[in-house]
């Protein structure tokens, strides 16, 4: 049967990957919303016609969660996915 530290350190790996990338998507996110409260020239100058700072950013933002989200699988489909199928199977 798998040991509990086994389970524990897969368990804690996730959350710290997990944790990483909120904290990276929270940042981006806030400082996107501080950069509109703050910076509101800045984000209405225009990079082209019709195309603003602010709504480069915003897109930005977007691309950045989805991927942090392809970050994370990537992770799990690499590093958690296999060795929990193993400790299932070990288990059983």
């Amino acid at each position: 049967m798998p040991s509990a530290d086994t389970y524990h350190s897969l368990a804690a790996a996730r959350w710290r990957i997990a944790i990483a990338l909120t904290i990276v998507v929270v940042v981006i996110y806030f400082g996107f919303i501080a950069l509109i409260a703050w910076r509101k020239e800045t984000m209405a100058a225009l990079v082209a016609p019709g195309l603003s700072v602010g709504i480069l950013l915003g897109a930005l933002v977007i691309v950045a969660s989805w991927l942090s989200t392809w970050v994370y699988v990537r992770w799990a489909n690499r590093h958690y996915d296999a060795p929990l199928a193993a400790l299932k199977r070990e288990g059983k």
